[in-house]
């Protein structure tokens, strides 16, 4: 193999080709990804890799072993066939349709972008396990995995000791003004949700009873707000709203089409990979000895300073690749740790994405701490944050300042906006859905544009994170130099936009037909037609017959359908994932891992 010191290259798959192959709304993506990482395409054949397996994706050249991934909708035996399909069974359906009161589908392919993220992560994982002495593997995923990935913190809560702190029941934003505009409305403080309502005149009891459901809509994917909030906003126009939310310290954001953002999409890169400055490092500190087969990150330190969702997913998916994830909580823990509902004590939500992570206490507001963090960057490989802009440098705790102590460190940074919008508002998930036009991406023709209240950027920018600091490991394993890692939210709405912001761009309706993916309902609960068959298998009605029979039914005509899950309790005992679902040593439910090496 090549040496990683002395391999002249740029990108973390510069000199490498590929060829891929399997569902084109995973291969696409996948194609997309590792193009902006360097590799070229090839067609397979004799001057290809051999024989290598013909399904999926394999990287060839750069001094490597050929590194194969395939990615299939789920296992033949579930039945689960496409985006539709797999939606309905792991529950994504029923999370995105809380805030409807019944399951609705999304209109984007939610499942297979985060399959082709997953895909490109094992292969760059493999990579780097092979650059650091360890044996080339094979790699797995599927889009049903993928899908319990994104809703395993919904799951989690289901599976709690407790019930949840706020109800589960329809309503949540948008709103509306006056003159027409749609809006979303973003304060984590309970002081300005207040001062943004009474400026605007809002009854008392409204404002005072809507914080709670609004508070915890990221944990439950809904949030039935009083009807008098609404009717509030309806009363005032798009400017006095804006002055209410000025002067309250909220900030509200009108919701962008997606012909607007294809307007003004630069065609970035859902991430940013940048060399350090400085001398080469040879090896770099990872390179003591070679991983295992299915661990290609053991004996790595990853260095998470993250809180939420974003930064911790990021870090749990470089845990289960074998990494050490070792997590800086302020002084008395992560508050998180405690939020309802709870297993033998701790937060559902919480050990979904933090399980297995080693905790250790700083206080970087003081400086004797600030030096502690600053020894243990010394030995990590990797420090990763989701701090607000500027804080990272304002604290002496960015690339450079770290670069200092450790120049093979892989700096990582996974942000609402990466920069890149001047006028950006606050960077959470239901705000950059909004500005992104995800909002309208996410229901079909005829609905009124909304948000999904499931946290899908969240999940997914947690997806892209982990792929660039791959990446980036990959790129100073190969170059001997440090690397600054940045992703961001926005990166993963065009990911995810991608195909409707193209068609926007080409002056095409960039919105699904009106009906696209709404389940049928049945005498018992609800099916989900195979996108492909959604329209036959609407011209019959089935709510005289249970699922079952339903289900048997449109299979004798030729029509592929999936049973809607409706309760994610009951995932469990699902056979179309018999075995894959666990507990974990607190009692929370688990999900599988999204990739298996062989």
């Amino acid at each position: 193999m090549a040496s990683p010191a002395t391999t002249q290259t740029v990108r973390p798959l510069d000199a490498l080709c590929f060829d891929a192959s399997g569902p084109p709304q995973i291969a696409s993506v996948v194609t997309d990804h590792l193009r902006l990482l360097g590799a070229r395409t090839v067609r397979p054949g004799p001057a290809g890799h051999g024989d290598a397996p013909a399904a999926g994706t394999t990287l060839t050249g750069g001094g490597f072993a050929p590194a194969h991934a395939t990615a299939t909708w789920a296992d033949p035996v579930s039945g689960l066939a496409d985006e539709a399909t797999v939606q309905a069974a792991t529950g994504m359906m029923a999370v995105h349709g809380r805030r409807d009161g019944t399951p609705r589908g999304l209109a984007v392919d939610y499942a297979a972008t985060a399959t082709a993220v997953l895909t490109v992560q094992g292969l760059l994982a493999d990579l780097v396990g092979q650059a650091r002495g360890g044996p080339a593997a094979q790699v797995a995923t599927s889009a049903d995995r993928a899908g319990l990935l994104a809703v395993s913190q919904y799951l989690a809560a289901a599976g709690a000791d407790e019930g949840e702190a706020a109800d589960i029941a329809p309503g949540g934003p948008p709103f509306t003004s006056a003159d027409g505009i749609l809006f979303e409305l973003e304060t984590l403080d309970p002081g300005a949700w207040a001062a943004f309502w009474k400026a605007l005149e809002a009854p008392a009891d409204a404002l005072r009873t809507g914080w709670r459901p609004f508070q915890f809509r990221y944990a439950t994917a809904c949030a039935p707000l009083p009807a008098a909030l609404h009717t509030t906003t309806r009363s005032h126009g798009w400017d006095r709203i804006r002055r209410a939310a000025a002067a309250s310290g909220a900030q509200v954001c009108a919701l962008r089409s997606l012909a607007d953002r294809a307007a003004e999409h630069d065609g970035a890169a859902p991430w940013l990979l940048t060399p350090t400055e400085g001398g080469a490092v040879p090896g770099g500190p990872g390179r003591a000895s070679g991983p295992a087969a299915g661990r290609p990150l053991a004996g790595l330190t990853v260095l998470e300073a993250g809180r939420r969702i974003q930064a911790p997913l990021a870090a749990h998916l470089l845990g289960l690749l074998g990494a050490e994830v070792i997590r800086i909580e302020p002084p008395g823990g992560d508050p998180l740790r405690g939020m309802p509902p709870t297993c033998s004590g701790i937060s559902a939500r919480w050990l979904a994405l933090n399980r297995g992570k080693r905790a250790v206490e700083i206080d970087i507001k003081a400086a004797a701490d600030r030096g502690r963090l600053r020894d243990m960057a010394a030995h990590a490989d990797v420090f990763l944050h989701n701090w607000a802009p500027g804080k990272a440098a304002s604290l002496g705790l960015d690339a450079d300042d770290l670069g200092a102590v450790n120049p093979a460190l892989v700096h990582a940074y996974t942000s609402g906006w990466a920069g890149r919008l001047d006028d950006a508002p606050m960077g959470t998930d239901f705000m950059v859905q909004a500005r992104t036009g995800v909002g309208e991406a996410a229901r079909p023709e005829g609905e009124v544009p909304a948000p999904s209240l499931m946290t899908l950027l969240d999940v997914l920018g947690g997806l892209l994170g982990a792929e660039a600091i791959l990446a980036g490991l990959l790129l100073r394993e190969r170059t001997g130099r440090g690397v600054r890692v940045e992703s961001s939210l926005l990166g993963a709405a065009d990911t995810l936009t991608g195909p409707a912001l193209r068609r926007a761009a080409r002056g095409q309706s960039p919105r699904r037909p009106a009906g696209f993916r709404h389940p049928l309902a049945t005498a018992d609960g609800w099916i989900a037609p195979a996108d492909a068959d959604a329209r036959a298998a609407a011209r019959h009605d089935l709510r005289d017959l249970p699922t079952a029979e339903a289900l048997s039914w449109l299979y004798r005509n030729g029509l592929t359908a999936a049973a809607v899950t409706t309760e994610l309790s009951g995932l469990h005992h699902d056979p179309r994932f018999a075995g894959s679902l666990t507990r974990d040593a607190h009692g929370a439910p688990a999900v599988p891992d999204p990739w298996s090496f062989a």
